[in-house]
Protein backbone atom coordinates (compact mmCIF):
# COMPACT_ATOMS: atom_id res chain seq x y z
CA UNK A 1 0.00 0.00 0.00
CA UNK A 2 1.36 3.53 -0.95
CA UNK A 3 0.77 6.08 1.24
CA UNK A 4 1.12 10.40 0.30
CA UNK A 5 3.81 12.21 2.32
CA UNK A 6 3.79 15.68 2.16
CA UNK A 7 6.61 18.08 2.11
CA UNK A 8 6.85 22.20 3.18
CA UNK A 9 9.82 24.11 3.07
CA UNK A 10 10.46 27.76 3.64
CA UNK A 11 13.85 29.18 3.68
CA UNK A 12 13.33 31.54 6.35
CA UNK A 13 11.36 32.01 9.38
CA UNK A 14 9.70 34.99 8.23
CA UNK A 15 8.03 32.70 5.77
CA UNK A 16 5.80 30.51 6.22
CA UNK A 17 6.47 26.94 5.47
CA UNK A 18 2.58 26.22 5.71
CA UNK A 19 1.27 28.38 3.00
CA UNK A 20 0.84 25.43 0.54
CA UNK A 21 -0.89 22.93 2.86
CA UNK A 22 -4.25 23.76 1.90
CA UNK A 23 -3.24 23.50 -1.78
CA UNK A 24 -1.67 20.04 -1.69
CA UNK A 25 -4.62 18.85 0.86
CA UNK A 26 -7.24 19.99 -2.11
CA UNK A 27 -4.86 18.70 -4.95
CA UNK A 28 -4.95 15.15 -2.59
CA UNK A 29 -8.64 14.92 -2.26
CA UNK A 30 -9.28 15.38 -6.02
CA UNK A 31 -7.80 12.26 -6.67
CA UNK A 32 -9.19 10.46 -3.47
CA UNK A 33 -5.60 10.04 -1.93
CA UNK A 34 -5.09 10.62 2.13
CA UNK A 35 -1.77 12.68 2.99
CA UNK A 36 -0.25 10.52 5.86
CA UNK A 37 2.33 12.67 7.32
CA UNK A 38 3.31 16.23 6.96
CA UNK A 39 7.13 17.07 6.84
CA UNK A 40 7.76 20.70 7.38
CA UNK A 41 10.76 22.70 7.92
CA UNK A 42 12.19 26.29 7.89
CA UNK A 43 15.93 25.26 5.67
CA UNK A 44 17.53 26.72 2.09
CA UNK A 45 16.41 24.49 -0.61
CA UNK A 46 19.87 25.24 -1.44
CA UNK A 47 21.01 22.83 1.27
CA UNK A 48 20.88 19.15 1.14
CA UNK A 49 20.95 18.61 4.77
CA UNK A 50 17.55 18.91 5.42
CA UNK A 51 16.07 16.94 8.79
CA UNK A 52 12.58 17.05 7.62
CA UNK A 53 12.98 16.08 4.04
CA UNK A 54 15.21 13.42 4.88
CA UNK A 55 12.66 11.71 7.60
CA UNK A 56 10.37 11.93 4.95
CA UNK A 57 12.86 9.65 2.70
CA UNK A 58 13.48 7.21 5.86
CA UNK A 59 9.66 7.22 6.36
CA UNK A 60 8.98 6.25 2.85
CA UNK A 61 8.05 2.74 1.42
CA UNK A 62 8.29 1.62 -2.06
CA UNK A 63 5.67 3.28 -3.96
CA UNK A 64 4.91 6.25 -1.24
CA UNK A 65 4.12 9.56 -3.33
CA UNK A 66 6.66 13.13 -1.77
CA UNK A 67 4.11 15.79 -2.50
CA UNK A 68 5.17 18.84 -2.95
CA UNK A 69 4.02 22.29 -3.84
CA UNK A 70 6.78 22.97 -6.26
CA UNK A 71 10.08 21.61 -7.67
CA UNK A 72 12.09 24.80 -6.14
CA UNK A 73 10.07 23.33 -2.13
CA UNK A 74 12.33 20.67 -2.76
CA UNK A 75 15.72 21.35 -4.34
CA UNK A 76 17.51 24.76 -5.24
CA UNK A 77 20.73 22.25 -5.15
CA UNK A 78 23.87 22.02 -6.73
CA UNK A 79 24.02 19.35 -9.67
CA UNK A 80 25.97 17.45 -7.45
CA UNK A 81 23.89 17.53 -4.82
CA UNK A 82 20.37 17.46 -6.81
CA UNK A 83 21.53 14.55 -8.57
CA UNK A 84 22.57 12.28 -4.47
CA UNK A 85 19.01 13.53 -3.41
CA UNK A 86 17.65 11.48 -6.39
CA UNK A 87 19.80 9.03 -5.57
CA UNK A 88 18.50 9.07 -2.29
CA UNK A 89 14.38 9.19 -3.95
CA UNK A 90 15.23 6.12 -6.66
CA UNK A 91 16.19 3.99 -3.76
CA UNK A 92 13.38 4.10 -1.95
CA UNK A 93 11.66 4.28 -5.34
CA UNK A 94 9.27 7.07 -3.73
CA UNK A 95 7.64 9.13 -6.69
CA UNK A 96 7.62 13.13 -6.87
CA UNK A 97 4.57 14.44 -7.61
CA UNK A 98 4.62 18.47 -7.63
CA UNK A 99 1.68 20.72 -8.27
CA UNK A 100 3.55 23.08 -10.40
CA UNK A 101 4.71 19.70 -12.58
CA UNK A 102 1.38 18.61 -14.15
CA UNK A 103 3.58 15.46 -16.09
CA UNK A 104 4.06 14.32 -12.05
CA UNK A 105 0.33 14.53 -11.70
CA UNK A 106 0.23 10.87 -13.52
CA UNK A 107 2.31 9.21 -10.84
CA UNK A 108 -0.28 9.81 -8.59
CA UNK A 109 -2.57 7.44 -10.81
CA UNK A 110 -2.81 3.63 -11.24
CA UNK A 111 -1.88 3.19 -14.78
CA UNK A 112 -0.12 0.41 -16.73
CA UNK A 113 3.61 -0.89 -17.05
CA UNK A 114 4.46 1.24 -20.11
CA UNK A 115 2.16 4.92 -19.25
CA UNK A 116 3.67 4.59 -15.68
CA UNK A 117 7.35 3.80 -17.49
CA UNK A 118 6.89 7.03 -20.05
CA UNK A 119 5.73 9.18 -17.62
CA UNK A 120 8.66 8.51 -14.78
CA UNK A 121 11.33 8.94 -17.51
CA UNK A 122 9.18 11.90 -18.99
CA UNK A 123 8.92 13.26 -15.40
CA UNK A 124 12.50 12.57 -14.59
CA UNK A 125 13.80 14.71 -17.33
CA UNK A 126 11.16 17.43 -16.28
CA UNK A 127 12.40 17.64 -12.53
CA UNK A 128 16.00 17.62 -13.69
CA UNK A 129 15.12 20.96 -15.99
CA UNK A 130 13.04 22.72 -12.93
CA UNK A 131 15.74 21.85 -10.11
CA UNK A 132 18.36 23.44 -12.98
CA UNK A 133 15.81 26.50 -12.96
CA UNK A 134 15.64 26.67 -9.48
CA UNK A 135 18.99 26.40 -8.64
CA UNK A 136 19.61 29.00 -11.50
CA UNK A 137 17.24 31.97 -9.90
CA UNK A 138 18.65 30.85 -6.51
CA UNK A 139 22.11 31.73 -7.58
CA UNK A 140 20.67 34.77 -9.67
CA UNK A 141 19.02 36.02 -6.98
CA UNK A 142 22.16 36.07 -4.53
CA UNK A 143 24.56 37.46 -6.90
CA UNK A 144 21.80 40.54 -7.20
CA UNK A 145 21.92 40.52 -3.35
CA UNK A 146 25.87 40.55 -2.99
CA UNK A 147 25.61 43.76 -6.15
CA UNK A 148 23.60 45.48 -4.01
CA UNK A 149 24.90 45.20 -0.56
CA UNK A 150 28.21 45.75 -2.30
CA UNK A 151 27.07 49.26 -3.49
CA UNK A 152 25.17 50.01 -0.86
CA UNK A 153 28.79 49.39 1.61
CA UNK A 154 30.90 51.77 -0.88
CA UNK A 155 27.98 54.43 -0.51
CA UNK A 156 28.05 54.20 3.58
CA UNK A 157 24.81 52.79 3.59
CA UNK A 158 24.30 49.05 4.29
CA UNK A 159 24.43 48.31 7.83
CA UNK A 160 23.26 44.80 8.08
CA UNK A 161 19.72 42.87 8.87
CA UNK A 162 18.21 44.80 11.69
CA UNK A 163 17.72 42.04 14.65
CA UNK A 164 14.48 41.39 15.46
CA UNK A 165 14.91 42.92 19.48
CA UNK A 166 11.77 42.74 20.65
CA UNK A 167 10.55 39.05 19.57
CA UNK A 168 14.53 37.94 20.88
CA UNK A 169 13.88 39.80 24.43
CA UNK A 170 10.43 37.78 24.71
CA UNK A 171 12.12 34.57 23.81
CA UNK A 172 14.74 35.68 26.50
CA UNK A 173 11.83 35.72 29.21
CA UNK A 174 10.45 32.94 27.91
CA UNK A 175 13.69 30.97 28.39
CA UNK A 176 14.23 32.44 31.68
CA UNK A 177 10.51 31.25 33.00
CA UNK A 178 11.67 27.73 31.87
CA UNK A 179 9.33 27.04 28.94
CA UNK A 180 10.53 24.74 26.62
CA UNK A 181 12.24 24.96 23.09
CA UNK A 182 9.36 23.69 21.55
CA UNK A 183 6.28 25.95 23.14
CA UNK A 184 8.87 28.86 22.45
CA UNK A 185 9.05 27.47 18.89
CA UNK A 186 5.51 27.25 18.37
CA UNK A 187 4.78 30.79 20.24
CA UNK A 188 7.21 33.10 17.83
CA UNK A 189 7.77 31.06 14.33
CA UNK A 190 11.63 31.14 15.14
CA UNK A 191 14.12 28.41 14.31
CA UNK A 192 15.41 26.32 17.29
CA UNK A 193 18.70 28.31 16.39
CA UNK A 194 17.92 31.45 16.71
CA UNK A 195 16.37 30.07 20.26
CA UNK A 196 20.10 28.20 20.69
CA UNK A 197 21.56 31.92 19.68
CA UNK A 198 19.67 33.75 22.46
CA UNK A 199 19.97 30.85 24.92
CA UNK A 200 23.55 30.97 24.65
CA UNK A 201 23.93 34.69 24.97
CA UNK A 202 22.22 34.49 28.28
CA UNK A 203 24.17 31.77 29.70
Amino acid sequence: MCYVRAYLRASTDEQDANRARDQLKAFAAARGLTIVAWYTENESGAKLARPELFRLLADGCDGDILLVEQVDRLSRLTSGDWEKLKAEINARHIRVVALDLPTSWMMAAKADEFTSRMFEAINGMLLDMLAAVARKDYDDRRRRQAQGQAKAKAEGLYKGRAEDVERNAGIASMLAAGQSWSSIQAATGCSRATIAKIAKRAA
